[in-house]
Order: structure tokens, then sequence, then C-alpha cells
């Protein structure tokens, strides 16, 4: 599998406003991205780890997973990714850095 993961790392001037356009609204265009497998998204929750560790600070990581390479470059190409983008100009207000990555995935257990 492979998967690309946008990672919106800062915060959202409303975070449930935020997340709700991108479920609600974003998520039926993703969903059109030909071959698309699955659409994760990930939202922070408050834990208690005993060591010390660097939070990334992510407010969503929103995983698409896709069968391998060629697939995901075909999503990349196509008209649903540019609806994507058209609508990225309509996102609810969001400030910080927003990141895209295609690795491959393996699952370990």
């Amino acid at each position: 599998m492979v998967s690309y993961l946008i990672r919106y790392c800062g915060a959202a001037a409303n975070p449930d406003v935020f997340l709700d356009y991108y479920r609600e609204r974003h998520a039926r265009i993703l969903r059109r991205f030909p071959n698309i497998k699955s659409l994760v998204l990930s939202t922070p929750v408050a834990v208690t780890d005993p060591f010390a560790v660097r939070p990334a600070g992510s407010a969503l990581l929103v995983q698409m997973q896709f069968e391998n390479a060629a697939d995901l470059n075909a999503a990349l190409q196509s008209q649903a990714r540019k609806d994507a983008r058209d609508d990225f100009a309509l996102f609810p207000a969001f400030k910080g850095e927003i990141t895209h990555e295609a690795l491959k995935s393996e699952v370990v257990f």
C-alpha cells in the first residue's frame, strides 16, 4: 500500500468548524480520487506519556491509501485532485504549515 499524508500543523480559528468542513465537504471530493482505498482523519487526543516526547503539533493528519504508487500518481493527475485544490481556497481559517507526503505503508502487526 501507498499512503498520501497531509499534515495540518498549527491551529484552525475554529477547530470544530474546520474538521466538519473537511469531513463533510472536502472528503466528498477526495472520495472521487480514482482507486482510493481509504481516507483516515486523525485528530489530537490528550494522553499522559511518562516519557519525554516532543509533540508534533498536528491539528489534523489526513491519510489516503492507494494500492500502489501508480494509482496515487493517477489520482494526483485527476480532475478530482484539481477540484480538491480549488476547494482548499474555501477552507475555514487555518494558521500553520501544511505538508504533503507519499510513503510506502507496511503493516507489521
